[in-house]
């Protein structure tokens, strides 16, 4: 019958139609000052030992002009910075356990400042999720 490969190319120009050719990774919001960064993740162990992961969404709000454009050009070692910590504190974390969120920010604070080498941005955090 015809009536499948049909079906099937029509599903396929409507996903093309969807999606843009070129799609473009769009701020999250937060304003001028705000970085996003894109969503970080650790691996967990669950309550029944399989693997899962953490997801983080983060961002920094810089006001500085300067300390913001040294933040844009240093993302790469903000990711690798907070990634790390994330890792540190998910192998640690017991299965079933909630992430405390306030640590979290702590830590990640640290982080930033050391990267940027001084203080004056801030780390803003988002959703935290275990799967």
């Amino acid at each position: 019958m015809r009536v499948r490969p049909l079906l099937a190319a029509l599903a396929l120009v409507a996903v093309s139609l969807a999606a843009p050719a070129h799609a473009e990774e769009r701020k999250k919001g937060g304003g001028e000052t705000f970085i996003q960064l894109q969503t970080l993740t650790a691996t967990v162990i669950r309550v029944d030992g399989r693997r899962g992961v953490m997801t983080v969404d983060a961002g920094v709000d810089v006001p500085d002009d300067a300390l913001r454009e040294r933040a844009n050009e240093s993302t790469p070692r903000l990711r690798a910075a907070y990634a790390q910590v994330l890792q540190i504190y998910a192998t640690g974390l017991p299965g079933g356990a909630v992430p405390n969120a306030d640590y979290l920010s702590r830590q990640l604070q640290q982080q930033t400042d050391q990267v940027l080498g001084r203080p004056g941005a801030r780390l803003l955090l988002g959703t935290i999720l275990v799967n």
